[in-house]
């Protein structure tokens, strides 16, 4: 696989999950920011300037700050970017979960997923982002 490049923003609560997924980023050559829960990820995004983040992947159910609360929020501040919803619920229940929130800018990746795969689709929303391309 190419190495990727921009940054991205892991927001999962599961801290094997996160701990993995922020491991295989980086060795795919992306600049990782780790986020335990919503609320530590926005104030991430807060302290940040627009056009920083390239990509949120967001765990859909999360305590304190649930992923599509966060998406809203981070779509204000991050208008540019993508969002990739993650979550172990079955697709239809996250689609419900996040109506209003699966749009042209955001994606849906199933739990569990390999490593090899989410750097396949990091670098599939990444590579829309900077060529305009819509999925």
């Amino acid at each position: 696989m190419p190495l990727g490049a921009g940054t991205i923003l892991p927001a999962e609560d599961g801290s094997a999950v996160r701990a993995v997924s922020s491991r295989a980023l980086k060795n795919q050559g992306y600049e990782v920011i780790e986020a335990s829960n919503g609320r530590e990820a926005l104030d991430t995004v807060r302290a940040m300037s627009v056009g920083a983040i390239d990509l949120l992947i967001t765990d859909v159910v999360m305590p304190i700050l649930g992923g599509r609360e966060l998406a809203a929020e981070f779509e204000k501040l991050q208008p540019s970017a993508k969002v990739l919803y993650v979550s172990g619920y079955a697709e239809r229940n996250v689609i419900d979960i996040a109506e209003g929130s699966i749009d042209s800018k955001t994606s849906f990746m199933q739990k569990p997923f390999s490593p090899i795969d989410l750097a396949i689709k990091v670098s599939d929303l990444l590579t829309e982002r900077r060529h305009g391309v819509s999925a």
